[in-house]
């Protein structure tokens, strides 16, 4: 009881779960944009297993601190430069993240029409809809270890107790469960805020790389420039609605 009526402990959990959350941003937004690809009954169930996966991953980071923060000693040097096993998985991660945001944005961009006629056969259909759902799920648990990993690094240093790192990496992932929907929708809702995340997608992975080679690039920049790109945007929508709405009401 004495543990649960410390007010430090109480002010360190309310800290480590808004920085979890804000941590958790790109998460949300890689989510909701892979799930965005895959028929509408099953998204759910998607964004329910990636932010499961994401929980998981941090409870077991979090559980092998020794080894995760053993992941900061130099493996290997290449031209003076140390290479730890942190930078490593933040390599990989953020060239994978700058691969699949660049394609992302290939496709949402282009829109090439497929040049063969679409299955027909309800087996082939579900068999490729099959595919195509644990593709995703498996992309977000390769992302989400990335994400995770600096985020249990940056809670280490920031609250000793390892249960309060456990009830704030829990309370976080249940605020991102239910922002995760309507962030989703309202991003497959506006296909120019889509890209706009997959352009602040891009940005994370080239810090990730950065951050691998020891070039650390704050996130306060990235997120100060996503920000005030998505007030602009705010701005075109509701400009674009109002003219939507002044056609249709001299239309009438």
């Amino acid at each position: 009881m004495e543990f649960l009526l410390d007010p430090n402990i109480w002010i360190a959990f309310a800290m480590l779960t808004a920085l979890e959350i804000v941590l958790g941003v790109d998460n949300i937004i890689f989510i909701s944009i892979l799930v965005g690809r895959l028929p509408a009954d099953v998204r759910d169930k998607a964004r329910r297993m990636g932010l499961a996966f994401a929980m998981i991953s941090r409870l077991l980071l979090l559980f092998s601190l020794s080894w995760v923060m053993s992941l900061k000693a130099d493996l290997f040097h290449i031209f003076d430069l140390g290479i730890s096993g942190r930078d490593l998985v933040l390599l990989f991660g953020g060239l994978f993240l700058l691969w699949k945001a660049s394609h992302e944005i290939f496709v949402e961009v282009e829109a090439r029409e497929e040049d063969h006629a679409p299955d027909t056969d309800p087996a082939l259909i579900k068999a490729a809809g099959a595919r195509l759902f644990w593709g995703i799920i498996a992309q977000i648990a390769v992302i989400d270890i990335v994400f995770s990993l600096d985020s249990v690094i940056t809670a280490v240093g920031m609250v000793d107790q390892i249960g309060v790192m456990v009830a704030a990496v829990i309370t976080s992932v249940g605020v991102m469960l239910f922002a995760a929907k309507p962030i989703g929708d309202f991003v497959d809702a506006h296909p120019s805020v889509k890209v706009l995340a997959l352009a602040f997608l891009v940005m994370v992975g080239m810090a990730l790389t950065a951050e691998a080679l020891d070039a650390h690039v704050p996130k306060g920049y990235i997120y100060a420039a996503m920000s005030f790109s998505l007030a602009v945007e705010f701005l075109n929508i509701r400009a674009r609605t109002k003219r939507l709405a002044l056609k249709a009401a001299a239309q009438a």
